[in-house]
Parts: structure tokens; C-alpha cells; sequence
């Protein structure tokens, strides 16, 4: 009888493995996808740069694959905004430290409605025509304090705009994620035009906490553009930045000549005072 203990033993074993083989496989195929902002995507346009995002696993390969920087634990992590936005919200000169070489820089503040990115690849649409509603808070960081007569944020020296921000409150963080999608979405034509033109470089994803995040794609000029779409281990030349801080959204763009590591910065200390 001892054998067919050991038989009987030895059976219940393998059919123990089998079931939970079949487990094990129902599981993988119907457990969900990580949300966003847990896993690392492929590294973006520069890998020489220092500082910036740290290259994950491989993403799909589209214009837009990114880099993430994954939410900090703890209870250091920053938390979404509350409440409107103000002036005490927006981008300080500070930030521009003085190893980048810019020298002094004078600010400029409105409130309404305006282009938030000039170019013609995004359809040069005002805030309003994009996501409707209410005015903006705009701040125009500039070398030199003569500004444009349509728009005091704007430059009126040629080279002289360092920085342009333009944020805003939505009525809930679900909706100004929304927003920030919307506001996004603009800007992805400009990661593919024809060669000799101007592009942005793909997106690069800065998570700070799970409704904190920023998304910015470098600017590379025409004559790095040979094949449609931004260079692979090329520097860009500044860029535009996609906000998003619980109830805040907003778009900045740097027009000062900054590569990856920079960017980065500019763009962590923007979210953070979002």
C-alpha cells in the first residue's frame, strides 16, 4: 500500500503543477497593463546628454516614444495643485541658472487669451480656439524689457525671448489632464515635417507624482531635420513643455538654446511651481 500512497502522492503533485501552470497563464493573458507612469519607454533624441531621463525598455517606435521618470515614494512626493492659478504659479528668472550663460532676465505678466505656440505646424490657434473656456495666466521671460505691442509677453528684440509660459485651472484634475492631452496632441504634428524644416524631438515624460507630470519635446533646427523628423544622438535647441499638476495645465516654451540635461531642469522646476 505504500506505493500506491507514493502513486497517488506523486499524482496530486503533477496535477498541483499543472493547475497552477493553467493559472499562471490565464493570469498573464488577462491581467491589465501597468497605468501610465509605472514603467520606463525608450530613451528620446540625445543619449549623450547628462541629467536628463534615464533610457528604460524599448517603446513602440513612433514619433512620440518617451522617457519617463517614475513618481518618487514616500511622503516627500509633491502632490497635484488645489485651487486657481496665479502669478506665484508660473516659471521665476531663477530657474535660467546662471551657468546657461542667458544674463539678466526681465518678466512680463497678463492675463486672457493668446497663442500659445507660434507656429504654423500647430495652426497658430489662441488657448481659447483649442480648449475654449476662460482666460490664462501668460508670463513672458525676456533679455531685454522691450516687448511686442500686441502682447507684453512677447519680445520685441529679435533672439530676446528666453521663456514663454501660459497656465491655467480647470474645474477638476480629470479635466485639466484632459486638457493637457488636447494641449499636447498640438504640438505632436511638429515631430514629423519635411527635412530642412524646424522639428520637435520626441516626447520626454517627468513624473513627479502620479498627477504631477510634464511632457516636453526639444526643438532641433532645419538643418539637423535630413529625413523628416528630429536627429538620433543630436542635442536640441530649447523646447516646449506640456504641464499638468492636479487641477493646473499649462504649455511652456523655452526659446533659449538649452540641450537635454538643461531642458530637463527647466522643465522639473516649471511642474514643481506649477
Amino acid at each position: 500500500m505504500k506505493g500506491g500512497h507514493a502513486v497517488v502522492r506523486r499524482r496530486s503533485a503533477v496535477a498541483a503543477l499543472v493547475a497552477a501552470a493553467a493559472l499562471g497563464l490565464a493570469t498573464g493573458r488577462f491581467v491589465l497593463p501597468p497605468p501610465p507612469g509605472t514603467t520606463a519607454h525608450a530613451a528620446a533624441g540625445s543619449g549623450a546628454a547628462v541629467g536628463g531621463a534615464s533610457p528604460g525598455a524599448s517603446a513602440p517606435a513612433t514619433p512620440s516614444g518617451s522617457v519617463l521618470t517614475p513618481a518618487p515614494s514616500g511622503s516627500g512626493a509633491p502632490t497635484g495643485a488645489t485651487g486657481p492659478v496665479t502669478t506665484a504659479n508660473l516659471l521665476e528668472p531663477a530657474a535660467f541658472s546662471p551657468e546657461f550663460g542667458i544674463g539678466q532676465i526681465h518678466v512680463t505678466d497678463r492675463y486672457g487669451d493668446g497663442a500659445y505656440a507660434n507656429a504654423a505646424c500647430t495652426g497658430e490657434k489662441t488657448l481659447t480656439q483649442t480648449l475654449g473656456g476662460r482666460g490664462a495666466h501668460f508670463r513672458g521671460l525676456m533679455t531685454s524689457p522691450r516687448t511686442s505691442p500686441d502682447d507684453p509677453t512677447v519680445a520685441g528684440d529679435s533672439g530676446g525671448q528666453v521663456a514663454r509660459e501660459v497656465a491655467a485651472d480647470a474645474r477638476s484634475p480629470s479635466l485639466a489632464e484632459n486638457y493637457s492631452e488636447r494641449l499636447l496632441l498640438e504640438e505632436v504634428p511638429c515631430q514629423e515635417q519635411a527635412p530642412g524644416h524646424w522639428v520637435y524631438g520626441r516626447t520626454t515624460t517627468l513624473q513627479l507624482a502620479p498627477d504631477v507630470t510634464a511632457r516636453w519635446m526639444g526643438t532641433y533646427q532645419g538643418s539637423l531635420n535630413t529625413t523628416g523628423s528630429a536627429p538620433e544622438g543630436k542635442e536640441p535647441c530649447g523646447g516646449i513643455a506640456v504641464l499638468r499638476s492636479g487641477n493646473h495645465y499649462g504649455v511652456l516654451e523655452v526659446h533659449a538654446c538649452l540641450g537635454t540635461a538643461a531642458m530637463d531642469r527647466v522643465v522639473r522646476t516649471a511642474l514643481s511651481q506649477l
